[in-house]
């Protein structure tokens, strides 16, 4: 295992040479998270299927456990249990930019390079104008179900639980469960529970309060995750473990219009609709997905229901609760109903990324409506709840709790609303068996997997040889 090991302390140096200014060392985090034995354990897998291109290259990876789709490559890189989804990479021919018409040179590819992802979630295709052909992640260390959606980044550190939405980050450290959606950073420092989503036409910023991050998802002294989200977590992570021991799956009830992925966990009495997608890594027990709906990467529906084209993002998690149609719960919010505390979101509501709802009673949140932050009780939607049409007419500020919005509310409502819209078609949601409307509810429906093992044994046990799938 000399070579892993050399590997890891090259990934450190070269994350620590980018952070210095921040007097920050990566070593505290990795050396307490890698555990040598287990990336040598498990294999990885690579999901082919008709409607993919189909290239996957690494050289000097480990990559145990993880899974890959479409264009990637991996170099000088340990990627643990972490999804990497390219089916919405760009294509040669495409234009990325209306202001930038000039068509892709060719596929674009999924670039790993010198990083560290550990159970990290890397989605959709980069904005980044100045490399459109590669969504790159390089010297970059991303902490425990983190999510890299859209986003390029080099040099940075992600905490557990962050996200980083459709933007481009140089040399920043990002804190355990904050979003950030704002364009560009340049060496920043953004700390824990802050939820920054910005253009040109608005921004919205929410900090939670450190008692309430220490209590969900705080980290200790070595920026190792603690608290009642990540422990909900941890406590289902056997169930995935149980996929990787078996080689045939039996096959889960639901329509050809749907498709349940093979690494999905399925338990109870789930129930399937049309044209629904649930996603490698989503866990579902007693859910009920209506028509149009998707359970995306490490996302957690128990004992819910969601009554149609509901879009869950990437690790959303929904108990006890009911959703209404057409509702978007944002990436790792934490919706914690009970069984005698029931939750119910009205149709057409948007839940912010990161919102975190707990609570000892019955709590229902109107239709049209958007919710953010942390909620315990009824009394909280006072202050973090506003009707949709209320923030449509707002131009100007407006500061409620702990949440400050600027600018234009119509721009803000419609930049989700468009981007619901583009999830639930790109998903296949409203395929009525048109060609013109298929998605990944339909193109996933027949993937196969190649599973791919490390060394097993000497100085490069651990580590991948190097290969390339081609057609």
């Amino acid at each position: 295992m000399k070579k892993l090991k050399l590997l890891n302390e090259r990934i450190v140096s070269r994350i620590n040479t980018n952070l210095k200014e921040f007097d920050f060392d990566v070593s505290r985090f990795v050396k307490n998270t890698i555990e040598y034995e287990k990336l040598a354990k498990f294999y990885c897998f690579y999901g082919i299927t008709a409607y993919h291109p189909i290239d996957f290259k690494f050289r000097n990876a480990s990559m145990a456990g993880s899974y890959f789709l479409g264009k990637c490559f991996v170099n000088q890189s340990i990627v643990y249990k972490s999804d990497i989804r390219g089916d919405e990479l760009k294509r040669k021919g495409d234009i990325m930019d209306k202001d930038h018409p000039l068509p892709l040179a060719e596929d674009e590819t999924i670039v790993i390079y010198g990083s560290l992802l550990y159970k990290t979630l890397v989605h959709s295709n980069s904005h980044n104008l100045e490399t459109p052909e590669e969504f790159t992640i390089r010297n970059t260390v991303s902490a425990h179900y983190a999510n890299i959606h859209g986003s390029t980044m080099a040099g940075c550190f992600l905490g557990p639980f962050a996200t980083v939405d459709l933007m481009n980050l140089h040399s920043c450290i990002i804190g355990e469960f904050s979003y950030i959606q704002a364009g560009e950073f340049f060496h920043k420092k953004i700390g824990p529970g802050v939820i920054h989503v910005e253009s040109d036409q608005f921004s919205f910023k929410y900090r939670y309060k450190k008692n309430v991050i220490d209590k969900y998802i705080g980290v200790n002294e070595d920026f190792q995750p603690r608290g009642l989200i990540y422990n909900f977590v941890r406590k289902k992570e056997s169930e995935y473990e149980k996929l990787f021991e078996v080689v045939d799956m039996p096959p889960v009830d639901a329509p050809e219009s749907s498709a349940v992925n093979r690494y999905a966990v399925i338990k109870g009495d789930t129930r399937i609709g049309e044209n629904v997608l649930i996603s490698q890594g989503a866990f579902l027990d007693n859910a009920h997905m209506g028509n149009g709906s998707n359970a995306q990467e490490n996302t957690y529906i128990i004992d819910s229901q969601l009554i149609g084209m509901n879009v869950t993002a990437h690790g959303g998690k929904i108990i006890h609760a009911k959703i209404g149609q057409k509702t978007f719960v944002g990436f790792n919010s934490f919706l914690y109903g009970k069984e005698d505390a029931k939750l119910t979101i009205g149709k057409n509501c948007i839940v912010m990324p990161h919102t975190i709802i707990d609570i000892k009673q019955d709590l229902s949140i109107p239709d049209y409506c958007i919710v953010w932050g942390y909620i315990s009780c009824e009394k909280d939607l006072e202050t973090h709840l506003i009707p949709i049409d209320d923030l449509m007419a707002l131009n100007g500020e407006l500061k409620t709790g702990r949440m400050v919005f600027s600018g234009n509310g119509q721009n803000f409502v419609e930049g989700f609303s468009r981007r619901i819209e583009a999830i639930l078609t790109a998903n296949g949601a409203y395929c009525d068996y048109d060609e013109d409307l298929r998605g990944h509810a339909q193109e996933g429906q027949q993937i196969s997997f190649n599973t791919l093992q490390p060394y097993p044994e000497g100085d490069d046990k651990g580590l991948y040889p190097s290969i390339r799938i081609l057609p």
